[in-house]
């Protein structure tokens, strides 16, 4: 079955204060329970805040780190999903139930299946 990352998605230029954070635990966690319980879900996590990230880049043969986020952009990656679904339109279902699509954003991006030809566009996704 075909593999999704659900990308999650927070505006950077308005962090969420603890009391919010708090009050939306429960509905993560509702969300999260949706998504085993309709079979699909292989795993997911947040991830700590883009400031505290380091990037690792090669550059004229040397590792080069750099604290901080590899751009500066106006929101950030807070956490993943990882799908099980058998098709882009099972995934794009789940995805816009999450529960940040009001003020941030989700990206969903099939995982290339190294085992068979990769899609190059939204209809051959859709035909796979």
């Amino acid at each position: 079955m075909p593999q999704y990352m659900l990308l999650i998605y927070m505006p950077g230029d308005n962090p969420m204060t603890p009391e919010q954070m708090a009050e939306m635990g429960p509905r993560w966690d509702a969300y999260t329970q949706t998504l085993s319980d309709a079979g699909v879900l292989v795993g997911g996590d947040a991830l700590e805040r883009a400031d505290v990230a380091t990037t690792v880049r090669e550059r004229g043969g040397q590792i080069q780190f750099t604290d901080g986020p590899f751009a500066e952009t106006k929101e950030f990656l807070a956490g993943y999903y990882l799908l099980d679904c058998p098709d882009l339109d099972t995934a794009l279902d789940h995805a816009s139930r999450m529960p940040n699509v009001g003020f941030g954003s989700v990206e969903v991006r099939p995982v290339w299946d190294r085992t068979g030809p990769q899609a190059t566009s939204r209809e051959q996704l859709a035909q796979a």
